[in-house]
């Protein structure tokens, strides 16, 4: 909800930050000692040195909106913290054959996750030994690959065809860009790699996995 909590502040203060809490408050009053995997976002880091930089989990989180600063907030409270990004609107929504408002440049780089990956990842890191991750944090920058719109709207076409893309409508919106502009886009995820995490696929297969199981969901 990174564009809601930017357009309203209160209320990205009680998802992000508040029910976070809450949620950590029953789990140490029903179940003390539970381990909790705090899904963070991109928007932690903020903007990079460079457009190319690959971030690892050394970099400060610096974040540039209130979204990404309430995030930073909510895995401090955490201690296990995981940067991810799901796959792009503009590709699940056509993909579903609704019409989808593409709001930023098709220039724009972007650090991505099918779901399916980010879910496995999740689980693993549920289940590793917390001496693994060494001395100091725990924060790990979950595997990835980096696309342009550009290349998440060819793959678009090869999987689902010029219909589907069609169905995808360039209306920019100066401010989302601005905060999705902020998002770093390169991630060194050697430390994933070390600890076992899975590696993503190619963005034509997450397209496909998608279509396999909205039209799992639809029968």
């Amino acid at each position: 909800m990174s564009g809601a909590a930017e357009a309203d502040l209160e209320l990205g203060i009680r998802v992000n930050i508040d029910a976070t809490r809450q949620v950590l408050d029953i789990l140490r009053r029903v179940n003390p000692g539970v381990r909790v995997v705090f899904t963070s976002t991109t928007a932690v880091y903020g903007p990079p040195p460079a457009p190319s930089f690959p971030l690892t989990e050394a970099n400060s989180p610096a974040p540039s909106g209130s979204y990404g600063s309430q995030k930073v907030s909510g895995g401090l409270q955490d201690i296990l913290e995981a940067s991810v990004i799901l796959n792009s609107a503009a590709a699940n929504e056509p993909l579903s054959g609704q019409k989808s408002i593409l709001p930023v440049s098709r220039d724009l780089s972007m650090w991505i996750c099918s779901p399916r990956t980010v879910v496995e990842n999740l689980i693993h890191a549920r289940d590793i030994a917390a001496e693994k991750y060494g001395e100091g944090s725990r924060v790990v920058n979950l595997p990835g690959i980096t696309v342009t719109i550009h290349e998440m709207l060819a793959a678009l076409k090869a999987v689902g065809g010029q219909e589907v893309l069609d169905l995808v409508e360039d209306k920019r919106d100066a401010a989302i860009e601005k905060i999705v502009g902020s998002w770093p886009a390169n991630y060194d995820t050697s430390k994933a790699k070390r600890l076992g995490f899975t590696d993503d696929g190619t963005l034509e297969r997450t397209l496909q996995q998608y279509m396999d199981d909205y039209r799992d969901r639809k029968e």
